[in-house]
């Protein structure tokens, strides 16, 4: 029993973590939103619903429509599913990116450490935007997944570097010794011995990752260069833009969105520094 207790510890702080908990809440009640949203309300986001153009919220149209009578609900709940489905494989991208590429300079050091660590100084200096504009040049037709994709191929090289540091620290130790005299490989030693020591640190860079994905998505949507071919909370917040919303005082098309962003943002946020209070001995709330 008390072997179990001190394997388990961290959830037992966990659950009494109020930031946590608070976070976790709030990105669960979107995600759920997200999920369930269409069954509520089948309107395609798309489709011209009222043709009196905008009106306020109602019974009928809980967040109201816009400007050409489009359901801002229904946009609502597929743009959350987009943000999502970016947050989870462009931020997902990006942490098995930053994985490989750390662990492995981290590990074998030398050379190797020398070439992954210029090929990530070099990827950190690209400018991302400048090299989105030439891919939007040549893409009539841009998707989500391509969003997904190429947000993951740009945002690996902090998490690399900072994986790479913990790996230094953790090679030299005795239990990574032990591993070599009993003949495991450098990939085995990393997958069994030196990842699963870090498991706390990777899941605070997947969330972070997670958050840092939202954000750019929402702001290559709003700039106009997301995707073509569906809806997404920073498609709606650009739309409302270009026709006056905020000027017409039209505010139920573009508040949701920007407090959506902002709401799951910021809750991640507050569940990474939550999670750091949780496996920190040293910050955590007794």
């Amino acid at each position: 029993m008390k072997a179990w207790k001190r394997k388990h510890e961290w959830l037992y702080f966990a659950l009494r973590n109020r930031k946590l908990l608070v976070g976790l809440s709030i990105i669960l009640t979107f995600l759920l939103l997200g999920l369930i949203g269409p069954w509520i309300n089948p309107n395609d986001p798309f489709a011209y619903v009222h043709p009196l153009g905008p009106t306020p919220p109602s019974k009928e149209y809980w967040f109201g429509t816009t400007f050409f009578g489009q359901d801002v609900f229904a946009q609502f709940v597929h743009g959350l599913r987009a943000s999502f489905l970016v947050g989870v494989l462009g931020g997902g991208l990006g942490t098995l990116l930053g994985m490989l590429i750390g662990f492995t300079a981290g590990y074998r050091g030398g050379l190797m450490d020398e070439i992954l660590n210029a090929f990530t100084n070099i990827v950190l200096v690209i400018p991302t935007l400048a090299v989105l504009l030439i891919i939007a040049a040549y893409l009539e037709v841009r998707s989500i997944w391509a969003e997904c994709i190429f947000i993951g191929l740009t945002s690996w090289p902090w998490a690399a570097r900072a994986i790479r540091a913990q790996t230094f620290s953790l090679r030299a130790r005795e239990f990574v010794d032990l591993a070599r005299l009993n003949g495991m490989n450098s990939y085995q030693i990393i997958l069994h011995e030196i990842a699963p020591n870090m498991m706390s640190y990777l899941l605070l860079v997947f969330i972070l990752q997670f958050g840092g994905a939202i954000l750019t998505a929402a702001t290559l949507d709003f700039i106009g260069l997301g995707p073509t071919n569906t809806i997404s909370l920073g498609l709606m917040m650009q739309y409302s833009v270009l026709w006056g919303a905020l000027q017409l005082e039209i505010w139920w098309w573009f508040v949701p969105p920007g407090l959506a962003i902002t709401a799951i943002v910021g809750s991640l946020y507050s569940m990474n520094v939550g999670l750091d209070e949780v496996f920190n001995p040293k910050l955590r709330e007794m």
